[in-house]
C-alpha cells in the first residue's frame, strides 16, 4: 500500500484502472485454459491435413480456411466477452463461421465436424439468448446433415455435444453480459456518490452565505441610499457589514475545516462505495462505536482509512479487503485500533510514499501510531490511537 515512484508515475502518466491488476490476470488465466481445452477439437482436422490424404490444392485450402476459421474464432468469442461486438460485426463473424465450416466439413470429410462445436460455442457467446436458442439446435442440423454426406458415426457422436455445449456457453454468456453490466453499475454509484457530495457541500456553503450574503446586500442598499444625507448612520450600515461578513468568514472556515476533518462513520460507507466500485470485496464494520473519542482522534483514524483504501483502490491490485475496528487495552492505557488489510501487492515502492509519512504525521500529533507492511497473502496497515482523552 506504499505510494513509490514508479505508482506516481503510472498515476500521473498510463493511469492504471482502480482494482484492475488480479482481475486483468486472472481474466488472461481463465482465457488461456480456455484456449487449451477447445484445442483439442482441432487435432482431427490438423491430422487430416498432416496426413496428406487430400491433394496438395485441397491440403492448402484447407490449413488457410482452418487458420481464418480459428482466428474468426478467438476474435469473436474472447475480444466479446470483455468489449462485446455490435449485432452487424458479431452476425457477419458467425456467417464466416458457418460459411467456413461448412464448406472445409462438406469437401474434407467427417474429421472437419468437429468446427461446428466451436460454431455452436460461439453462437451460444456472442448472439443475445433467444436467437442463440435456435442458433445452437440450427447449427447441430447443419452439422448433422454434413455428416451424413461425410460421416455419420462422427456426426452422431458429436449432435448431443454440439447442442449441450452451445447452451452451456448461451449461459456464459449471459453471466459474462451481467458482470459487464455489473461493472458499468458500480462505476456510476461510484460517480454518484462523488457527485452527491459535491452538491452537499454546495448546498451548506449556500445555507451558511445565503442569508450574510442577502444581509450585506440589504445594508449597502441602506447605506447608499443614506449618503450624503445621513453620515452617520450611513457609517452603522457599513460596520453592520463589515461585522457580517466576518462573520460569514468564519462560517466558511468553519465548513471548510469539517470537510477537512472527516467522521470516522462517513469514512467508513465511503470506503465501502469505493471498494465496491473498484471490484473489491469488502468486509467492514457498520458502525465505529467510538463514543467518548476525542474529536482530532477519530479524524485522524477517518483520514488513515481514507488513505489506505485509496492505496487498495490504486496501486494493490487487491480483490479483497477487510477492514477491522478494535478498542484494546496496552501497558499505556486503552486504546482504539484500526486495521486494513488486503490480498493484493501493497504497491510498488520500497519505502513509505508521502500519504503513509502523512498518515504518521497525523497519528503522532494524538499520541497514535502508525505500522505498515507485507504480511503472508498481501498488505496490512494498523493504526492505534488513545480511545480516552489525550493526556499531555
Amino acid at each position: 500500500m506504499t505510494e513509490g515512484p514508479g505508482t506516481r508515475e503510472q498515476r500521473t502518466g498510463n493511469r492504471v484502472r482502480p482494482g484492475r491488476g488480479l482481475r486483468i490476470r486472472r481474466e488472461v488465466k481463465i482465457r488461456a485454459l480456455w484456449i487449451g481445452v477447445w484445442l483439442i477439437y482441432l487435432s482431427p482436422p490438423v491430422h487430416d491435413l498432416v496426413d496428406c490424404r487430400h491433394t496438395t490444392v485441397a491440403t492448402v485450402a484447407g490449413s488457410l480456411g482452418l487458420t481464418v476459421f480459428v482466428g474468426a474464432y478467438l476474435t469473436l468469442v474472447f475480444r466479446h466477452m470483455g468489449r462485446p461486438f455490435s449485432p452487424r460485426q458479431a452476425t457477419g463473424l458467425l456467417a464466416a463461421l458457418g460459411i467456413l465450416a461448412l464448406v472445409l466439413a462438406y469437401t474434407l470429410g467427417g474429421a472437419w465436424l468437429g468446427l461446428f462445436v466451436y460454431l455452436s460455442v460461439a453462437c451460444g457467446v456472442s448472439l443475445p439468448v433467444r436467437a442463440a436458442c435456435w442458433a445452437v439446435p440450427a447449427t447441430a442440423v447443419v452439422m448433422y446433415l454434413v455428416g451424413l454426406h461425410t460421416d455419420e458415426g462422427v456426426a452422431g457422436n458429436l449432435l448431443v455435444l454440439v447442442v449441450l455445449i452451445g447452451f452451456a456457453m448461451v449461459g456464459v454468456g449471459q453471466l459474462v453480459r451481467t458482470t459487464v453490466e455489473l461493472r458499468k453499475a458500480r462505476a456510476t454509484v461510484a460517480q454518484l456518490a462523488a457527485n452527491e457530495e459535491r452538491l452537499r457541500l454546495a448546498r451548506d456553503l449556500h445555507d451558511l452565505l445565503g442569508h450574510s450574503l442577502s444581509l450585506i446586500t440589504l445594508k449597502s442598499e441602506l447605506a447608499g441610499r443614506m449618503l450624503p444625507g445621513h453620515p452617520g448612520k450611513a457609517a452603522q450600515q457599513v460596520a453592520d457589514i463589515e461585522q457580517v461578513s466576518r462573520q460569514a468568514l468564519v462560517d466558511v472556515r468553519e465548513a471548510v475545516t469539517g470537510y477537512r476533518r472527516p467522521r470516522l462513520a462517513v469514512e467508513l460507507a465511503g470506503a465501502q462505495v469505493a471498494l465496491n466500485a473498484a471490484g473489491v470485496v469488502a468486509e467492514l464494520p457498520a458502525e465505529p462505536g467510538l463514543a467518548g473519542v476525542p474529536e482530532e482522534t477519530e479524524s485522524a483514524l477517518a483520514w488513515t482509512l481514507r488513505e489506505a483504501v485509496t492505496n487498495v483502490v490504486r496501486h494493490s491490485g487487491a480483490d479483497r479487503c477487510l477492514v477491522q475496528l478494535a478498542h484494546r487495552q496496552t501497558l499505556d492505557g486503552p486504546v482504539v485500533e484500526l486495521s486494513v488489510e488486503d490480498n493484493g501487492s501493497g504497491g510498488s515502492g520500497s519505502g513509505p510514499g508521502n500519504g503513509l509519512t502523512g498518515l504518521t504525521e497525523r497519528l503522532e500529533k494524538v499520541g497514535g501510531t502508525l505500522e505498515a507492511g507485507r504480511v503472508k497473502r498481501g498488505f496490512r496497515l494498523v493504526a492505534r490511537v488513545p480511545a480516552g482523552t489525550r493526556r499531555t
